[in-house]
């Protein structure tokens, strides 16, 4: 099917019927083959943080050191936990936590995350799929759509949030396709979609948006298992609302309303079903695993222009572009010194000179200014002065290392935060960085990833997916124009 979008008026809504398999002609996109993701298997020696502190200061402190750490972030991958770092004693004598930390564990196996990426028909892609793993990386030249992927992505967790379509989609135009034809009423579209895991199983979302001449969904099908839960269809382009029909079980079998054209139908459902059948909650079981999934995505490009200056005191939360890091990091000294400890440390490997920390001090006029303590009485280094390989290595090394605490996003507050798991996404995660830099921010990135409570999808230049294609844990999806 090319990007046009096959609603004229007078054309077959879609049909939600109890049987299990649904004719669903707008978003009915060409069979394509998903490579099975394997989560790494979580072990205690992975949850645990001081088994994260050993290894990024081994990473700072000598060859032999990386390759110890190296040793035991595989046994970890295997399943093997070191005794030191299990948590477990033998007897009846065991650590109390040691129950609390397994079960800590099988909870992270069952974080909702977003599996898979389809791009159907968006931008220089056509029926495209992309496997995500905990650390995904997308190489390949200029021009072959590594950023797309990731625009892709970003936008399907700003709807999963509630945003708008036009928030979602600023320029909805430089998504179509550039070779797709207008149909009859001189439209044009798109279409995405994702698959998420997670304690309902793996869910599909499927949207199809038309960008000109009106920007509005035209169709939207959350489906399991080859049942389609909710379906949607443009039946009057004439009003700014889609017929909807999801699945209701009983008597009923099915229950109809419009929902408005500009926002996700699906992030809509908790609001609007009751959860009083099982049709009815396995509907709300898939629909809150995949916003869950969508509402956990941290988007975040570092700007070091934006970095260099001082900033005011705020709540210390970081922004996606990371200019208020030095407000983040005074926040992350005083609330959470292991983790600040660590970051420290991640310095050591990444900046030039000695360093002895990471410091925030007043700037005047109620600002705050970031330094490097040097130790040993020498002078402090502003982090204005550092290079821009070194400000975003600092910038992506916190985001990594804390989580959504001290991030400016908007996590479900249904769940724990151990029940989540925050994705980044990170367009050029390597830019500006030397291969000393890339090396050590995606060994972090498997550091902390690996623990099941983060993952990351990046575009990396070919430097950074060469060395990461001989790194277990990582999916390197190479993309040809």
């Amino acid at each position: 099917m090319d990007a046009t979008l096959d609603t004229a008026p007078g054309s077959a809504p879609a049909v939600i019927d109890p049987a299990p398999v649904v004719a669903y002609p707008v978003v009915a996109d060409p069979v394509v083959t998903e490579p099975v993701v394997t989560e790494p298997v979580l072990t205690e020696a992975v949850v645990a943080d001081p088994v994260v502190a050993t290894a990024v200061v081994a990473a700072a402190t000598g060859v032999e050191a990386r390759a110890s750490a190296a040793a035991a972030g595989s046994a970890a991958g295997a399943g093997r936990v070191p005794a030191q770092a299990s948590g477990r004693a033998a007897g009846p004598g065991a650590d109390p936590a040691a129950g609390q930390v397994r079960e800590l564990i099988a909870g992270a196996r069952h974080r909702p995350v977003v599996t898979g990426l389809r791009l159907s028909a968006f931008g220089v892609h056509r029926s495209a799929s992309f496997p995500l793993g905990p650390v995904t990386l997308l190489a390949g030249p200029s021009g072959s759509g590594k950023s797309q992927v990731l625009a892709a992505y970003a936008a399907l967790a700003a709807l999963g949030s509630g945003a708008t379509l036009e928030e979602a989609f600023p320029d909805p135009a430089a998504r179509v396709p550039e070779r797709a034809r207008p149909d009859a009423q001189q439209r044009r579209g798109f279409r995405i979609g994702c698959t998420v895991d997670g304690p309902a199983g793996p869910v599909r979302l499927d949207l199809a948006v038309q960008a000109e001449p009106a920007l509005r969904i035209v169709g939207e099908r959350l489906s399991q298992d080859g049942q389609v839960l909710l379906g949607t269809a443009l039946r009057d382009p004439g009003r700014r609302s889609v017929q909807a029909a999801w699945l209701t079980g009983g008597a009923i079998g099915v229950t109809r309303a419009p929902l408005p054209d500009d926002r996700l139908g699906t992030a809509l459902l908790p609001l609007r079903v009751a959860g009083s059948t099982v049709g009815q909650r396995q509907v709300l079981a898939a629909a809150e695993q995949v916003v869950v999934a969508l509402r956990s995505v941290f988007p975040c490009d570092p700007r070091p222009e934006r970095m260099r200056a001082p900033v005011p005191a705020g709540e210390g939360l970081l922004r996606g572009d990371c200019a208020n890091l030095a407000d983040v990091l005074r926040r992350t000294r005083h609330e959470c010194g292991t983790r600040h400890a660590l970051l420290s440390e991640a310095a050591r490997t990444a900046c030039a000179g000695p360093v002895a920390g990471l410091e925030v001090r007043a700037a005047g006029d109620g600002l705050l200014r970031a330094v490097l303590d040097r130790g040993d009485g020498r002078p402090a280094t502003e982090l204005g002065r550092l290079g821009s390989g070194e400000l975003r290595f600092l910038a992506l090394a916190l985001v990594l290392l804390t989580g959504p605490g001290v991030l400016a996003m908007d996590p479900a507050a249904e769940l724990l935060s151990a029940q989540q798991a925050m994705t980044v996404l990170a367009d050029g995660l390597d830019r500006d960085m030397d291969r000393g830099q890339s090396a050590e921010l995606l060994r972090l990135a498997l550091l902390c990833c690996g623990r099941g409570h983060v993952r990351l999808a990046a575009a990396v230049g070919e430097t950074t997916a060469a060395t990461a294609r001989g790194l277990a844990g990582v999916t390197v999806v190479d993309l040809s124009p």
